[in-house]
């Protein structure tokens, strides 16, 4: 059985058990899918930036709570490049590694005695019953309180600790086998090189996939989730073709609303696939070419992921209910699509006020590119 195989096969268990099923665990460790962009010098593929996202994706039509994962280890794995590389090795190096954590700066940190003394409470700690390392986003302060800076001038970082506590807190719609739950550190010490500047860029690792910015990969990694979980969607009403909904003397597939809205839904998920691989790779040859990601590049990358995961939760939408009564059940995979894209679609890299400064930019007008 194929690593997909296994997912699909594991899907509900994963649902059930709020986590990933250990055999699911095991497929993704093996593929090596949870350090796709993790740098080759600590055991990781590497690979470029489309080739991630097209795997995103893959695994999301399959599941998406284990899409979700992936993509969460991932974009995090991208931070390896910037770390000292003994730390990296021992954070990454491992056949099972897999990192995960929640960028936004919702934790302390106090510089003391050489190192940071950090408390916080993090939200969607995705993949924290399998990671074997969990960060989160901080705010460097001195031990007054008043803000400071890490060695390299950051005053925002992210940091790897050796041990959290989880929350159960992840009772949610959809996503349910993410295991996303809070999770906190009270007062924990973090060596100084383990923590990874947000605000400054110092590459250890100089590679083209490394000078994107991890927030941009982020917003595409969720926006190619969402386009695998509307291809799932699109695969699940092709095969209710035959059903024949109460009341009707014709099968699905011969009703021509649901023809349209398969069509349009199609037309959407391709649309979406394209946009981005297009804009990516624009993206790519560009940083191979000059070294660097222009305000002009991240614009687009932003834009691209913020309209393909539009597409994908419109595409979802319109074969739930052309699905009809059996979309409802539990036991439909479709059902899971439609509730798991819908919190996807909560995340905030993907929110629809992404698209103001977005136009802002299109406009000409002065626009803080710095989260992008």
């Amino acid at each position: 059985m194929d690593m997909l195989d296994t997912i699909r096969n594991d899907a509900t268990a994963t649902e059930a058990a709020g986590r990933l099923a250990p055999s699911t665990v095991a497929a993704l460790v093996e593929a090596g899918s949870f350090k796709l962009w993790v740098p080759e010098d600590y055991g990781g593929a590497g690979t470029s930036l489309q080739d991630g996202l097209d795997a995103i994706a893959e695994i999301a039509r399959a599941d998406g709570a284990a899409g979700w994962c992936v993509m969460i280890a991932n974009t995090t794995g991208l931070l390896a490049a910037r770390l000292d590389r003994e730390v990296a090795h021992e954070i990454f190096a491992r056949t099972d590694a897999v990192a995960g954590g929640f960028a936004a700066p919702m934790g302390v940190a106090t510089l003391r005695d050489g190192a940071a003394h950090v408390s916080g409470e993090w939200a969607w700690g995705s993949g924290s019953s399998h990671a074997t390392t969990m960060g989160g986003g901080v705010r460097i302060v001195d031990t007054d309180g008043s803000p400071a800076a890490l060695p390299d001038g950051g005053r925002v970082g992210f940091a790897f600790f050796a041990e959290v506590e989880e929350l159960d807190t992840w009772q949610v719609s959809g996503l349910q086998g993410t295991h996303s739950t809070d999770y906190r550190v009270d007062n924990a010490r973090v060596p100084l090189d383990r923590i990874v500047s947000m605000d400054r860029r110092s590459l250890v690792v100089d590679e083209p996939l490394y000078r994107f910015s991890t927030f941009g990969a982020l917003a595409l990694g969720v926006a190619m989730t969402m386009v695998g979980l509307a291809e799932r969607a699109v695969e699940e009403l092709m095969l209710l073709a035959e059903k024949i909904p109460q009341g009707s003397s014709k099968g699905l597939a011969h009703r021509a609303p649901v023809q349209a809205d398969l069509a349009r839904s199609v037309a959407a998920v391709r649309g979406a696939r394209a946009y981005v691989a297009d804009e990516v790779g624009r993206s790519w040859d560009e940083v191979v070419a000059s070294g660097r990601v222009t305000d002009v590049r991240k614009v687009a990358l932003r834009l691209a992921a913020n309209a393909a995961a539009e597409s994908a939760l419109g595409a979802v939408d319109r074969c739930y209910t052309s699905a009809g009564g059996e979309a409802v059940y539990r036991r439909s995979p479709l059902q899971r699509v439609f509730r798991d894209i819908h919190v996807a679609s909560q995340h905030a890299m993907v929110a629809a006020r992404v698209y103001e400064p977005l136009g802002r930019f299109g406009f000409g007008l002065e626009t803080d590119t710095g989260g992008l």
